[in-house]
């Protein structure tokens, strides 16, 4: 007989075994918290690589790609700004305004350049910054990344579950919040269910919340999508990662993605949901650093 806990999915477990460190920076007057590994040894010099996690995340979302990032990266990953517990600007968040705050950090950690990661809502806010700041992006992933189109029922579906999460944050209410990421349903992803259950419980999340939805209001949203003329000029060498069984957009939508970034290579990963880093770290680190390091 299977133990009951047998597969129970632990950030710990994660991150033990790690040189990993937590802590807060100010990024242009905003605190902001991050996860760091792969702190060069003195005489040594790595590359700097960001992870930009999606709406309403934090930098959980990469826990199962910090170590073996961190052999080859100063990796980090944040609580992007009005998220997690980095500060709450108090007012409805657009993408230059993640943007901003990307390039403050950037700013405070001495990185002229890095190469930047987002997932859904990171990779909008990592496109953005590529276009803008071309003189601060390496390399660009994409994955399963926002911006693209304006679908009513899937911004319906991130507002309702969101605010559901936050309003009344049972176990119930965050674990459906999360599940709706995953492609396996079976699983009850304990730990991060957990650790998203604190942070929506935090007083005034409810408000920060709603500023975070403001890009799935259609007026707002229209504003700051992205078309061809935007993708056209990303000049970083670039990846688009999608999967099989994202929510949020269908596997055609990854690839014309792709198809709109000057010689962007496009990468599908099967079996996952809008967290294939999460769902198969060992595929995604794989496809990850290889495409970091230049490898074919």
């Amino acid at each position: 007989m299977t133990e009951p806990h047998a597969d129970f999915e632990s950030v710990w477990s994660d991150l033990q075994g790690v040189a990993f460190s937590q802590g807060y920076l100010d990024a242009g007057g905003v605190r902001t918290r991050y996860l760091h590994a792969g702190a060069p040894q003195p005489g040594e010099a790595k590359p700097t690589l960001v992870f930009l996690h999606g709406s309403g995340g934090h930098a959980e979302a990469y826990v199962r790609n910090l170590e073996a990032h961190a052999e080859h990266f100063s990796t980090w990953a944040i609580d992007m700004l009005g998220h997690g517990y980095t500060d709450k600007p108090g007012h409805p968040l657009e993408v230059r305004h993640y943007v901003d705050h990307l390039i403050a950090f950037l700013d405070a950690i001495g990185a002229e350049r890095a190469h930047l990661s987002g997932e859904s809502l990171g990779g909008w806010v990592a496109a953005r910054a590529a276009i803008d700041h071309p003189d601060r992006v390496d390399r660009l992933v994409l994955n399963t990344a926002g911006g693209s189109q304006a679908d009513p029922e899937v911004m319906k579906r991130i507002v309702t579950l969101s605010m559901a999460a936050v309003e009344n944050p049972t176990w119930e209410t965050v674990q459906a919040r999360i599940k709706w990421l995953m492609a396996d349903k079976s699983k009850g992803y304990d730990d991060i269910v957990a650790s998203r259950q604190k942070i929506y419980r935090q007083p005034g999340f409810v408000d920060a919340m709603r500023d975070i939805m403001a890009l799935q209001d259609p007026e707002i949203r229209a504003r700051n999508l992205l078309g061809p003329k935007e993708y056209g000029a990303i000049k970083a060498p670039t990846l688009v990662v999608w999967t099989s069984d994202d929510p949020t957009a269908d596997v055609d939508e990854g690839r014309r993605i792709a198809s709109m970034i000057p010689g962007a290579r496009f990468e599908l990963m099967p079996g996952c949901g809008h967290w294939p880093q999460y769902e198969d770290p060992k595929t995604f680190n794989r496809l990850h650093i290889d495409f970091l390091l230049g490898r074919p």
